[in-house]
This record gives C-alpha cells, sequence and structure tokens, in this order.
C-alpha cells in the first residue's frame, strides 16, 4: 500500500485560489497513491494575529483581542464565500469557524480577568493552535464538497508530545500507537483525514506547539507512524533555492539534495523547512519533495539518499542571526556558553549551540546560532535576558554581546574540494571575517561576519557558488 503525506504552507491555503489549486492536486494525486494524508497550516499571517491576541489578553486589553478575533473571523469567511461549497457545506464550515473562535475568544477573556506579568505558555499554545484548526476544516469541507471522503483531524488527537510549550517534541512511539489507532482505520475506508499541522498535546490532553514552522514536522512525524513512501511539501517556491530569493532575486532551484545538506539549510536559515523535520525521515529513508503548489508539473527539489559518487559541489548560501560574546582577557568558556544556553531557553524554549569558541591569554569569543524559530525579536530578547545573567556572573571577566550574522554554504562533502575556502575568502573583499567554522556533516562551511556586511558576504557567497554550480 502507497502512502502519501502532503503539506500545505499558509501560502498554499491563504487565498481562495490557492485553495483550488490545494483540491485540484488532491484530485489529481488520489489516482495514483493508495492512501493520502493532509497536513495543514494556518493561513499566512494568522499565526502571529494569535499571538498577538494572546498577549492583548495578557494586558487586558478586550477591545484589542476581539478586534483580532473579528478581523480573523471576516478573513475565512471571506473565503470560504469564495469556494465552490453547496450550501450546508458552506454552513457547516462557517459554524466551524464561529465555534474555535468564540473558544478563542474564552480563552482570552479568561487570561484577560486576571492580570498577570507573564503568560502560561499553554494559554498561548491553546490560542495560537486555532489558526490550524480552521484551515484543516476548511480543506475538508472543499474536499467533501468534491467526492473526496476529508475529515479534519485536530493534531491534539495525534501528535503526543513533552510539556516544552511552544517548541514541544512529539514522543514518536506514543504518536505512532494514537495513529494507528485513530488515522489508519480512516485510510482502510479511502477516508482522506486533514490533520493540523504545528500542533500537539501532552500525555496528560494539554495543547502543545512544536515552533515555528512545525506543520513540516507534523507531516515527518506522522510520515514514519504511518510508514509513508514520501513526504510532498507544498510552498509558492519551486523548491529548496541556491539562496533566499527576497534576498537575492536570480536565486535558482535546486534539483536534488542529500537529507545532510537540507538539514543544514534548514538550521543555517533557510525558513521553508523545519529544523527538526529532517531526522526522522533520513533515519526512515523517506523522501521529501518540495514543490510549487502553483506549478504542480514542476519536479521541485527531492531530498533523499544519494549516492556517495556524487561529485562534491556548492549548492546553496543561507544567512542566520548570531549572538556573540567577547571578552578582554580569557574566561570561562564553559560557564558562559552554559548561561547563555540557560538564557535561550529562558526566552523561547530551545537550546543554544556554540557556532564557533576561541580562547587564548588575552581575549575569549563566543558565537551561538540563534534558530529562526525563535522569531524575528530574538536576538533583543535573548541579549536582555544574557545581560542580567552576565551581571551577576561569578568570575570577574567583563563579557560583552552584540548581534552578529553567519553565512553559510551548503554543500556535500566540501571537505573534499580544494581551496573552496580560500577561494570564497578571496570574493569577500573588505568584509571583515570574525570566524570560520565546518560543520560535522561536511555539509556546511559558515563565515561569521557583522550584520551590516551580511548582505554583500551573502551576495559574494552565491555568485561564487552560480560561476562555480
Amino acid at each position: 500500500m502507497s502512502t502519501l503525506i502532503m503539506k500545505f504552507g499558509g501560502s498554499s491555503v491563504g487565498t481562495p485560489t490557492a485553495l483550488t489549486q490545494v483540491l485540484s492536486i488532491v484530485l489529481h494525486e488520489q489516482k495514483y497513491w493508495d492512501n493520502l494524508i493532509l497536513v495543514a497550516s494556518a493561513l499566512d499571517g494568522v499565526t502571529d494575529m494569535l499571538l498577538e491576541a494572546a498577549y492583548l489578553a495578557q494586558v487586558s486589553n478586550q477591545r484589542g483581542y476581539r478586534r483580532i478575533a473579528a478581523t480573523l473571523r471576516t478573513r475565512h469567511l471571506a473565503i470560504i464565500d469564495q469556494l465552490p461549497l453547496g450550501t450546508a457545506e458552506r454552513a457547516a464550515v462557517q459554524a466551524d469557524v464561529d465555534r474555535l473562535l468564540f473558544e478563542m475568544l474564552d480563552i482570552c477573556q479568561t487570561v484577560a480577568s486576571i492580570p498577570t506579568d507573564t503568560l502560561s505558555p499553554h494559554i498561548s499554545d491553546s490560542i495560537v493552535s486555532v489558526g490550524e484548526r480552521v484551515s484543516a476544516r476548511i480543506i475538508a469541507a472543499l474536499l467533501r464538497q468534491n467526492s473526496l471522503l476529508g475529515v479534519a483531524i485536530d493534531g491534539i488527537d495525534l501528535i503526543v508530545t513533552n510539556a516544552v510549550y511552544g517548541n514541544a517534541t512529539p514522543n514518536v512511539q506514543q504518536t505512532a500507537q494514537k495513529v494507528e489507532q485513530l488515522l489508519m482505520p480512516m485510510l482502510t475506508r479511502n477516508i482522506i483525514p486533514v490533520v493540523t499541522g504545528f500542533i500537539g498535546a501532552t500525555p496528560d490532553g494539554k495543547t502543545t506547539t512544536l515552533g515555528r514552522g512545525g506543520s513540516d514536522y507534523t507531516a515527518s512525524i506522522l510520515a514514519v507512524c504511518a510508514k509513508a513512501d514520501e513526504v510532498w511539501i507544498w510552498s509558492n517556491v519551486d523548491g529548496m533555492m541556491s539562496t533566499d530569493p527576497n534576498e537575492i532575486p536570480d536565486a535558482r532551484p535546486i534539483a536534488e539534495l542529500s537529507y545532510d545538506e537540507v538539514a543544514e539549510l534548514a538550521y543555517f536559515g533557510a525558513r521553508i523547512l523545519h529544523a527538526r523535520m529532517i531526522i526522522p525521515l533520513k533515519e526512515h529513508g523517506i523522501s521529501l519533495r518540495i514543490k510549487n503548489v502553483y506549478k504542480p508539473q514542476l519536479g521541485g527539489t527531492l531530498i533523499h539518499h544519494i549516492s556517495e559518487k556524487q561529485q562534491p559541489s556548492l549548492k546553496a548560501v543561507t544567512t542566520i542571526s548570531a549572538i556573540g560574546l567577547t571578552a578582554n582577557r580569557s574566561g570561562s568558556v564553559s560557564d558562559v556558553a552554559k548561561l547563555v544556553d540557560e538564557a535561550l531557553f529562558q526566552s523561547i524554549g530551545a537550546h543554544a549551540d556554540v557556532m564557533i569558541s576561541s580562547q587564548s591569554s588575552s581575549k575569549t569569543f563566543l558565537c551561538f546560532i540563534v534558530p529562526t524559530s525563535a522569531g524575528l525579536e530574538a536576538i533583543d530578547t535573548i541579549r536582555h535576558a544574557l545581560s542580567e545573567r552576565l551581571n551577576t556572573y561569578r568570575d570577574e571577566v567583563s563579557w560583552e554581546a552584540k548581534p552578529l550574522s553567519v553565512v553559510t554554504a551548503i554543500g556535500e562533502s566540501l571537505d573534499e574540494i580544494q581551496g573552496t575556502t580560500a577561494q570564497i575568502l578571496k570574493e569577500l573583499q573588505g568584509v571583515k571575517v570574525l570566524g570560520l567554522a565546518q560543520g560535522p556533516s561536511r555539509c556546511s562551511l559558515s563565515i561569521i561576519v557583522e550584520p551590516n556586511t551580511a548582505e554583500q558576504t551573502l551576495r559574494s557567497v552565491h555568485d561564487f557558488i552560480i560561476k562555480n554550480g
């Protein structure tokens, strides 16, 4: 029995045109696969709006969170009105939207009635989960209207996670039991489950979320638990690109990548994929494909095991934010690294990874990657938390923290390409390089620079890849 899991991102479900494309793709693919499982993201921008609503509830701004709920209702109902749905299906999905938004408002009202300096992460996850739950119901209704047995399934009923709210990790064994009990019987009855991405629940049923881009992670875990043959991620780009096309317009799609290459791309800032989704697929040999929902005829990017005979080459370059810490004389690297890890975990619920470190009798330098899941405000948040901790640090050494950027070239077996590092550095005329690091997978070469030279570095490395690709 062949099984395909298709995840549709926010950009591929955010308009009536995009949803019509989703329907067309499902109608086409269901002819070629025994089983289809869909994973749905929230519409673009909805998660951010829900996070804002949670914050407004925390500060008892009733008008603010009610305004957001009204805006979300208007947006979703406008899309539903333009979809080719029958009267009954339209009324049913409109009722679902109202019910879920009323549930969200009830939670916000409860929070607002008890003002607090900090919002419970569990409550925040419950509010944010509404976006995917609405989206899944719209897609399922669209399938049913077109003679497909679509059923919306909430991730809280399938994905069992730990209690790290906002960045939870699924328990694969317990999730597999849920999939066997709930999902597999549906597939035997030719039902197409539409599962909410991004959302899970602790063993005692408290709602969790899997971090930004977590719908990818949902698809990956479901693929392992359902023993899927492939996972397809649908977005609004032609596949994994040689760099971010929003920053460099002449970025080009990459036809094929190894698991290690795409894992490095995701880790070092390629926001099209969740960094943690790759390992489960690699461990079980499940192929991953990135495709454009508006150009389904294109092959996209195939991610799988690549033969060792492949010629080593540079394929892509990314950029990501980092924090650099410098001491004028040697300080305890391990102690400060622990402080940074604690500050990062306190701020965003994720652990810190040391990108590079150096220590001498006169100076110590550390550079920490800030995960893309942290959000745009992460640098300032983490620096504030870190400054508070360093101020009480028992060592007399004074550490200075400042934002940095890490520009990373990606390619299989980079250490086998003679002179690559020297050639890249030659391209960076006038750029102050603060550090270099090669990843243990042998797929990445990272260049640490100041933020004001990150764009120049990214462009220079991309030009080098295009010329030598």
